[in-house]
Protein backbone atom coordinates (compact mmCIF):
# COMPACT_ATOMS: atom_id res chain seq x y z
CA UNK A 1 0.00 0.00 0.00
CA UNK A 2 2.81 2.55 0.69
CA UNK A 3 4.27 1.82 -2.52
CA UNK A 4 1.35 2.66 -4.25
CA UNK A 5 0.76 5.90 -2.34
CA UNK A 6 4.69 6.49 -3.48
CA UNK A 7 4.02 6.12 -6.86
CA UNK A 8 0.74 8.14 -6.82
CA UNK A 9 2.68 10.95 -5.17
CA UNK A 10 5.46 10.86 -7.79
CA UNK A 11 2.37 11.08 -10.50
CA UNK A 12 1.21 14.02 -9.19
CA UNK A 13 4.19 15.48 -8.84
CA UNK A 14 5.09 15.11 -12.34
CA UNK A 15 1.71 16.11 -13.19
CA UNK A 16 1.12 19.20 -11.05
CA UNK A 17 1.78 21.92 -12.99
CA UNK A 18 -1.37 22.39 -15.27
CA UNK A 19 -1.59 21.44 -18.45
CA UNK A 20 -3.78 24.92 -19.85
CA UNK A 21 -1.02 27.47 -20.47
CA UNK A 22 -0.84 30.25 -23.46
CA UNK A 23 1.09 28.83 -26.15
CA UNK A 24 5.25 28.64 -26.45
CA UNK A 25 5.27 26.86 -29.51
CA UNK A 26 3.37 27.76 -32.89
CA UNK A 27 -0.03 27.19 -32.59
CA UNK A 28 -2.61 26.01 -35.87
CA UNK A 29 -4.83 28.63 -35.27
CA UNK A 30 -6.67 29.95 -38.39
CA UNK A 31 -6.39 33.87 -39.07
CA UNK A 32 -10.02 34.40 -38.14
CA UNK A 33 -12.40 33.03 -35.81
CA UNK A 34 -12.90 31.36 -32.73
CA UNK A 35 -11.70 27.36 -33.07
CA UNK A 36 -11.05 24.65 -30.97
CA UNK A 37 -8.26 22.54 -32.53
CA UNK A 38 -7.10 19.20 -31.68
CA UNK A 39 -3.66 17.85 -32.83
CA UNK A 40 -3.71 14.53 -32.06
CA UNK A 41 -0.22 13.70 -33.07
CA UNK A 42 0.79 15.42 -30.32
CA UNK A 43 -2.07 15.29 -27.82
CA UNK A 44 -3.02 18.72 -27.75
CA UNK A 45 -5.98 20.55 -27.98
CA UNK A 46 -5.59 24.45 -28.39
CA UNK A 47 -8.33 27.34 -27.28
CA UNK A 48 -7.95 29.70 -30.62
CA UNK A 49 -9.09 32.89 -31.35
CA UNK A 50 -8.15 35.50 -34.55
CA UNK A 51 -4.96 33.24 -35.13
CA UNK A 52 -3.88 33.61 -31.23
CA UNK A 53 -3.70 30.70 -28.99
CA UNK A 54 -5.44 31.70 -25.56
CA UNK A 55 -4.27 27.88 -24.16
CA UNK A 56 -3.02 24.66 -24.70
CA UNK A 57 -4.12 21.67 -22.58
CA UNK A 58 -2.96 18.40 -22.88
CA UNK A 59 -5.57 15.65 -23.40
CA UNK A 60 -6.06 11.54 -23.71
CA UNK A 61 -7.67 10.15 -26.77
CA UNK A 62 -9.79 6.93 -27.92
CA UNK A 63 -7.69 4.09 -26.90
CA UNK A 64 -8.70 2.21 -30.43
CA UNK A 65 -6.90 5.53 -32.43
CA UNK A 66 -7.98 7.67 -34.77
CA UNK A 67 -10.53 8.23 -37.74
CA UNK A 68 -13.38 7.19 -36.26
CA UNK A 69 -15.78 4.57 -37.79
CA UNK A 70 -18.27 2.82 -36.28
CA UNK A 71 -20.31 2.92 -32.95
CA UNK A 72 -17.92 1.39 -30.64
CA UNK A 73 -14.45 1.42 -32.31
CA UNK A 74 -13.29 3.39 -29.17
CA UNK A 75 -11.71 5.99 -32.37
CA UNK A 76 -12.01 9.19 -32.02
CA UNK A 77 -12.88 11.18 -34.84
CA UNK A 78 -11.14 13.26 -37.37
CA UNK A 79 -12.24 16.26 -39.30
CA UNK A 80 -14.15 19.73 -38.31
CA UNK A 81 -17.20 19.30 -36.15
CA UNK A 82 -19.71 21.24 -34.15
CA UNK A 83 -19.77 21.62 -30.32
CA UNK A 84 -22.92 21.47 -28.20
CA UNK A 85 -23.38 23.20 -24.95
CA UNK A 86 -21.20 21.68 -22.24
CA UNK A 87 -23.40 20.14 -19.54
CA UNK A 88 -22.12 18.50 -16.08
CA UNK A 89 -21.64 15.25 -15.88
CA UNK A 90 -21.42 12.34 -13.01
CA UNK A 91 -18.91 10.25 -14.78
CA UNK A 92 -16.22 13.12 -16.18
CA UNK A 93 -17.42 16.50 -14.15
CA UNK A 94 -18.28 18.03 -17.60
CA UNK A 95 -19.11 16.71 -20.66
CA UNK A 96 -19.35 19.07 -24.22
CA UNK A 97 -20.78 16.82 -26.83
CA UNK A 98 -19.02 17.12 -30.55
CA UNK A 99 -21.31 17.20 -33.18
CA UNK A 100 -19.95 13.34 -35.00
CA UNK A 101 -21.11 11.94 -37.24
CA UNK A 102 -22.35 14.64 -39.00
CA UNK A 103 -25.10 14.24 -41.81
CA UNK A 104 -22.75 13.72 -44.72
CA UNK A 105 -20.53 11.25 -42.46
CA UNK A 106 -24.26 9.35 -41.94
CA UNK A 107 -24.88 9.23 -45.52
CA UNK A 108 -21.45 7.49 -45.91
CA UNK A 109 -22.32 4.83 -43.60
CA UNK A 110 -20.41 6.10 -39.91
CA UNK A 111 -22.05 5.15 -36.84
CA UNK A 112 -21.50 6.37 -33.38
CA UNK A 113 -22.52 8.69 -30.42
CA UNK A 114 -22.03 10.38 -27.47
CA UNK A 115 -18.60 11.69 -28.55
CA UNK A 116 -16.88 14.67 -26.78
CA UNK A 117 -15.03 16.63 -24.80
CA UNK A 118 -14.52 15.86 -21.14
CA UNK A 119 -12.78 15.90 -18.08
CA UNK A 120 -11.14 12.95 -16.14
CA UNK A 121 -13.38 10.23 -14.55
CA UNK A 122 -14.34 10.94 -11.50
CA UNK A 123 -12.25 7.93 -9.20
CA UNK A 124 -9.24 8.91 -10.89
CA UNK A 125 -9.26 12.64 -11.05
CA UNK A 126 -6.48 12.57 -8.39
CA UNK A 127 -4.26 11.58 -11.09
CA UNK A 128 -4.38 14.99 -12.70
CA UNK A 129 -2.28 15.49 -16.13
CA UNK A 130 -1.09 12.28 -15.56
CA UNK A 131 -4.37 10.77 -16.82
CA UNK A 132 -3.49 12.18 -20.39
CA UNK A 133 -0.24 10.28 -20.57
CA UNK A 134 -2.26 7.12 -22.26
CA UNK A 135 -5.21 7.06 -24.59
CA UNK A 136 -7.54 5.77 -22.12
CA UNK A 137 -11.15 7.44 -23.73
CA UNK A 138 -13.81 5.28 -25.70
CA UNK A 139 -13.13 7.77 -28.79
CA UNK A 140 -13.51 11.04 -26.92
CA UNK A 141 -11.30 13.74 -26.06
CA UNK A 142 -10.47 14.03 -22.23
CA UNK A 143 -8.21 16.50 -20.18
CA UNK A 144 -6.76 15.67 -17.32
CA UNK A 145 -8.03 18.10 -14.97
CA UNK A 146 -11.17 20.00 -14.03
CA UNK A 147 -9.59 22.91 -14.37
CA UNK A 148 -8.87 22.11 -17.82
CA UNK A 149 -12.00 20.92 -18.66
CA UNK A 150 -13.77 23.95 -17.49
CA UNK A 151 -11.12 26.68 -19.24
CA UNK A 152 -12.57 24.39 -22.56
CA UNK A 153 -16.32 24.36 -21.33
CA UNK A 154 -16.06 28.52 -20.41
CA UNK A 155 -14.25 29.10 -23.78
CA UNK A 156 -17.17 26.83 -25.63
CA UNK A 157 -19.84 28.83 -24.32
CA UNK A 158 -18.73 32.30 -24.88
CA UNK A 159 -17.64 32.25 -28.01
CA UNK A 160 -19.41 29.25 -29.70
CA UNK A 161 -16.43 27.57 -31.70
CA UNK A 162 -16.38 24.74 -33.93
CA UNK A 163 -14.04 21.95 -33.47
CA UNK A 164 -11.36 20.87 -35.48
CA UNK A 165 -9.54 17.16 -34.79
CA UNK A 166 -6.42 16.60 -37.50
Amino acid sequence: MRLLHAVAGLLLLLGCESAARPAETAAPCPEVGDLVVVETRARVLWLCSDHRALARVRVALGRGGLDKLREGDRRTPLGAYSLGEPRPSRRFGTFIPIGYPTAEQRARGLTGGDVGIHGPVRRFSWLSTASTWVDWTAGCVATGTDADVALVAAFVRERRPAILLR
